[in-house]
């Protein structure tokens, strides 16, 4: 019998026993069931006369309350069978059985690196010995551990996870062989398959569909997720789309242009309707929380609606990974050094089924443009470098070449105008394990959004607590084109999506902002230091 969930009850890690931090201050509050914090959040406002910048510093304070009792989380993933979701079901197998495995560099033990939940550090402060105290993101505030997330989802094909792992190629052939017991029985629950959003050459992988037309297909999405909360015993669930990149959907008024008109596009089984929006709208239905790990515009105005309408949330889009996480990182590098980049050109090949889809015109196009925008925002900050609608040359390539399989191969060369019209270049090889980058991500974007459910705030002129926006932008550190609420600015920058995280984190315990600039070290005397 071939089991269509995954459960996860051979091993158990009381992961409510690691370590947390506590802050010693009236401004937070520790309960059994709750975390309280008084948070004075300083912003400016700014107005522009002319050549002259007038600023003006303003205070809110915040109420933030943490329900401090972790849920039985399930996570589901549209294209489980895939090299994502193979890879992490076969990570979270391996850490939560402890399996080792040899290699021609010896003896490897699983871990979590890559994750920032789980693998990266915030600074706390110095010890009166001057020693500098950091502690993992995850011990700021309870969280779920990836070991105890209870793994299920949905493919277009109905291979085994164990023969999907091996067909995918990323992990070693020894780790492969000890996780196969584990993998063998799970097949992912069938999916939807509309050609037309997808290369013509997915079409082979075709065999594990959900029939009907597009309303039964939302109505059996609904029904698998309360049928995987009920059988597993959840509290909640998040699901993430990790499948193949769909091409953009047009929008089209009175098609998915509200709520209301996506639904009764829905219902008259409208072609323009992606698998991806379909797995949206069960979701919110659900009051399920739905991230969108590709490219394509999943989330059209009327699925942003319809998540306001029922307070459900949304995020996404695209995993960050490698190259582009690197170019995010260093173009915000390059400006803030003055620096002018003027030409930035990226190629990448790749073997995996990714790259098999994006080899078609239509999906390429969403991925570039998910990928082009990403140093928009970094180089609108710097006037001095690039005047009104200045941008540098950018141009990606990405190329399907079988044999390097999920070992994508990147490489980018980055020009830069330097003083007193001298060049810079910057020539970069970035080989790329594709899956392994991005199954972290995935776990911390579930892990975060999570969180975000169970955190409120309320400020003085608010008589109840209400949750944050319903578009998740949390989780912007982990997306190349983060889908951010109308009228909000878009950040790119890897540094202060990443602030952003640590910041919030630290606010739910009542503690200021990092700010860095280590006044008490820089002043004469000690009074500062004691």
């Amino acid at each position: 019998l071939k089991l269509q969930f995954l459960y996860f009850i051979a091993f158990s890690i009381v992961i409510s026993s690691m370590t947390q931090v506590k802050v010693n201050s009236p401004n937070v509050v520790y309960e059994e069931d709750c975390i309280t914090s008084t948070y004075k959040y300083d912003k400016t406002t700014v107005k522009k006369n002319g050549s002259d910048v007038v600023v003006t510093p303003t205070v809110t304070e915040f109420t933030l309350k943490t329900d401090a009792r972790v849920p039985k989380l399930g996570m589901m993933l549209v294209g489980l069978g895939g090299n994502n979701g193979s890879t992490v079901a076969a990570g979270i197998i391996a850490n939560k059985e402890g399996i080792s495995w040899r290699t021609r560099r010896g003896v490897q033990n699983p871990n979590y690196f890559g994750s920032i939940t789980q693998a990266s550090t915030m600074r706390m402060g110095f010890t009166s010995d001057n020693e500098e105290v950091t502690v993992p993101l995850s011990h700021m505030v309870p969280m779920v551990h990836p070991n105890d997330i209870v793994l299920g989802g949905w493919d277009i094909s109905k291979m085994n996870l164990a023969d999907a792992m091996e067909r995918s190629g990323v992990l070693e052939y020894d780790l492969q062989r000890q996780l196969v017991p584990y993998l063998k029985d799970i097949v992912p629950l069938p999916s939807i398959y509309h050609q037309d959003f997808i290369a013509a050459n997915q079409k082979d992988r075709a065999d594990n569909l959900i029939p009907g037309n597009k309303y039964e297909q939302v109505e059996q999405i609904r029904q698998d997720i309360r049928d995987f909360k009920e059988k597993n015993g959840l509290d909640k669930v998040v699901v993430l789309w990790t499948a193949t990149t769909e091409r953009f959907a047009r929008i089209e008024e009175g098609l998915n242009d509200t709520a209301d008109n996506l639904l009764a596009a829905i219902k008259r089984d409208e072609d323009e309707v992606s698998p991806s929006t379909l797995f949206a709208v069960a979701c919110i239905l659900e009051k399920t929380a739905y991230i969108n790990g590709s490219p394509q515009n999943t989330f059209v105005p009327g699925v942003v609606e319809l998540a306001e309408k029922h307070q459900t949330f949304i995020g996404g889009d695209d995993f960050k990974s490698g190259q582009t996480k690197i170019k995010s990182a260093l173009v915000e590098f390059l400006v803030g050094a003055g620096i002018k980049p003027e030409c930035i050109a990226s190629y990448n090949h790749l073997g995996n089924n990714d790259g098999r889809n994006l080899s078609a015109p239509a999906q390429f196009r969403s991925k570039e443009i998910t990928k082009s925008n990403v140093v928009d925002d970094m180089v609108a900050s710097n006037k001095v470098l690039y005047k009104e609608n200045e941008h540098p040359d950018h141009c990606i390539v990405i190329k399907y070449m079988p044999y390097v399989g999920d070992s994508k191969r990147a490489m980018d060369e980055y020009t830069s105008s330097i003083f007193m019209g001298g060049t810079n270049t910057l020539v970069i090889h970035n080989t790329c394990e594709d899956s392994l980058l991005a199954a972290p991500l995935i776990m911390d974007l579930v892990i975060l959004c999570e969180l975000m459910e169970r955190v409120q705030y309320k400020t003085p002129e608010d008589e109840t607590f209400q949750k944050f926006h319903h578009v998740n932008t949390m989780l912007s550190y982990m997306a190349k084109a983060p889908v951010v609420p109308e009228g909000t600015p878009l950040v790119n920058a890897l540094s202060r999506q990443k602030a952003c995280v640590e910041n919030f984190l630290r606010a739910l315990v009542g503690l200021p902002p990092e700010n860095n600039m280590l006044l008490e070290y820089k002043v004469q005397g000690c009074a500062m230091k004691n």
